[in-house]
């Protein structure tokens, strides 16, 4: 018997539980969440954030630029199991709120500041000539070795691989 990962299960793993805040509107997603409906999806999806942990990135970084990477692409659904996931590892609500300011917050260090200018970056690289500017690059690398900008540029890239997923079939946030 082979037993894999459900979204449910990582919800549970991260402390998840939903608002109690009542729904004023009532939302459908177009379809389960493809990494769900293709066979091994959800493994190997998961997989690629598995890998970047523990490789010269603080969990925390790693977390603060999957939030922003969520806020930029409007994925309600990452956006709200990040902020859980974050809130239950003990960050506190003032950083989480400050995330989309962070350029003009006292809240975040400087390697904290450079990963999510990165991730803003990586994101938005339809928005700009030039795709990661060299200053935006080379502030990252002040901070993060050769390894440590391989495991931010695979994990925002992987943020933007499952809100892309999620913002396109409209998964709803809190539903698993």
């Amino acid at each position: 018997m082979t037993t894999e990962t459900t979204v449910q299960d990582m919800a549970k793993e991260h402390g998840y539980t939903p608002s109690a805040t009542p729904t004023l509107r009532t939302l459908t997603a177009r379809t389960k969440n493809p990494a769900l409906l293709v066979d091994g999806g959800l493994k190997a999806l998961t997989g690629i954030g598995q890998l970047t942990r523990g490789q010269g990135v603080p969990d925390r970084t790693l977390e603060l630029t999957h939030l922003r990477t969520s806020q930029i692409n409007g994925c309600a659904w990452c956006v709200d199991f990040g902020v859980r996931a974050m809130q239950k590892a003990g960050e506190p609500i003032d950083r989480l709120a400050a995330v989309a300011t962070f350029r003009e917050s006292p809240l975040f260090s400087e390697a904290e500041a450079a990963a999510l200018e990165l991730a803003e970056a990586v994101t938005r690289i339809a928005d700009q000539s030039d795709r990661v500017p060299d200053d935006v690059w080379a502030r990252a690398a002040e901070h993060y070795d050769e390894q440590a900008l391989g495991v931010l540029v695979l994990h925002i890239s992987m943020t933007n691989l499952f809100n892309r997923v999620n913002v396109a079939t409209r998964q709803i946030p809190g539903q698993f």
